[in-house]
């Protein structure tokens, strides 16, 4: 049992490090998602064609999908403290250039550093969450990590199309960089991996369990046992179907959809991708809810994934938005496509507790790749069905290669969680032991 003093200790440092990797994290989705705002802005800066606009806002996720394993392999060895310090670091500078750049090729240098620096925030979160709360409410805080990390695709949408009514994009980059660099101190100075180095009980101790234990061996065959592992991979295909079209459409895609298949301005195709976040947002926190109360991963990642794909038809059909039916179709999508967070807590489930970076960072790949992958994928989709045109807009003849691209990679993620190994909630070695 806890002193009052230990208590309190207990519940300072555990939510000050939830707020500070969350705000970190929230600039991680601000990121993501803002070259959808700032498209039209980043094609008159550097006269750049859809693929070339593509493979910009796909910088971030290059590096993003190849940081993952690595960031896993970090923070389960050296902690993530350190983690998220140097990364808020590099991010922030590389939010300044991106901000300073005036030539493609230094925004797209400015960018990936961003993707380096943020790259390393969710893992590491995910690491802290299982240091710092119980084990049967892991689902239920990574929701409310995705809740709080949405604030920042939120703040990309909407929010960023007023500022940019203001003052530059560049100028905004800017001041986002600075207050990255503010984190990262904050992030070195006050967070702690564990309870265990301020003096205090695991969570497991206070609910009178023994401790998970540490990994005995070397960092890489603690890799090696998490690679191997068959019930890992599923996981990754869903993030790859699920969380790749999302973050390729509402991250990129959405406005420039809008704007040239149903006429909206800037502001009303953002007002949309700001509910389809918003729907993301809640949908991610009560799908974790709802799976730690009824103790089952698999049917809520189903059900989920099939309204997700679903919401793609009326996309690809060209059928009418208007008034609340296109705000209703976004936020309905929002809603569902969280389901592949739950891929992060059955990942965790099905290897050793030790080793729980390694697990969530291989299933988190899938979503960066492919999102990188679709990003310019439908860039070139898009450039191709407009091809021979010199003039006239785009229209849904265009985007409808696109739009059915990632209605495929969504049912591939569909088809992916019947693969899925239910864990009931629970690390599936130690509920053999207990």
């Amino acid at each position: 049992m806890l002193n009052d003093h230990q208590a309190s200790q207990l519940v300072r440092l555990r939510w000050t490090a939830f707020a500070i990797v969350g705000m970190a994290y929230v600039l991680s989705f601000f990121h993501r998602f803002a070259p959808a705002a700032i498209s039209a802005d980043l094609q008159q800066s550097f006269h750049a064609s859809a693929v070339e606009l593509g493979g910009l806002a796909a910088t971030y996720f290059y590096v993003y999908t190849v940081m993952q394993i690595p960031t896993g392999v970090l923070v389960d060895t050296m902690g993530p403290r350190r983690v998220v310090a140097i990364g808020g670091a590099i991010a922030g500078a590389g939010s300044l250039l991106f901000g300073m750049a005036d030539t493609l090729t230094v925004a797209s240098v400015g960018r990936l550093l961003v993707g380096l620096g943020v790259s390393v925030t969710f893992i590491s979160m995910l690491k802290l969450n299982a240091a710092w709360f119980h084990d049967r409410h892991f689902a239920t805080m990574t929701g409310a990590t995705i809740l709080l990390g949405n604030a920042g695709s939120l703040l990309a949408a909407a929010p960023l199309a007023w500022v940019l009514g203001y003052v530059s994009w560049h100028t905004a980059f800017e001041i986002i960089g600075l207050f990255s660099l503010v984190l990262a101190l904050l992030a070195g100075w006050l967070v702690r991996n564990n309870p265990g180095e301020a003096g205090l009980p695991s969570l497991r101790e206070l609910d009178g369990k023994t401790a998970h234990p540490a990994h005995a061996g070397h960092w890489y065959d603690g890799l090696l046992i998490v690679l191997k592992n068959r019930a890992t991979w599923p996981g990754m295909w869903v993030n790859m179907g699920l969380a790749g079209t999302l973050f390729t459409f509402g991250g990129l895609w959405a406005v420039p959809f809008l704007r040239d298949v149903y006429g909206m301005d800037r502001v009303q195709a953002t007002n949309h991708t700001s509910l389809l976040l918003a729907g993301f947002a809640i949908g991610a926190f009560f799908i974790g809810t709802l799976s730690d109360r009824i103790g089952r991963r698999k049917p809520v990642m189903m059900t989920g994934a099939l309204a997700y794909c679903l919401c793609w038809l009326p996309l690809l059909l060209g059928m009418s938005l208007n008034g609340f039916v296109g705000y209703g179709l976004f936020f309905v999508m929002g809603l569902c496509a969280p389901s592949f967070t739950l891929s992060w807590s059955c990942s965790k489930e099905v290897n050793p507790p030790a080793l729980s970076g390694m697990a969530t960072s291989v299933v988190n790949v899938g979503g960066f790749l492919g999102t990188a992958i679709l990003q310019p994928l439908v860039g070139w989709a898009i450039d191709r069905s407009h091809a021979g045109m010199t003039e006239g807009p785009l229209g849904l003849g265009d985007y409808r290669a696109g739009i059915a691209i990632m209605l495929a990679f969504a049912t591939m993620g569909l088809i992916a969680t019947l693969f899925i190994r239910e864990t009931y909630c629970r690390n599936v070695d130690q509920a053999r032991s207990e």
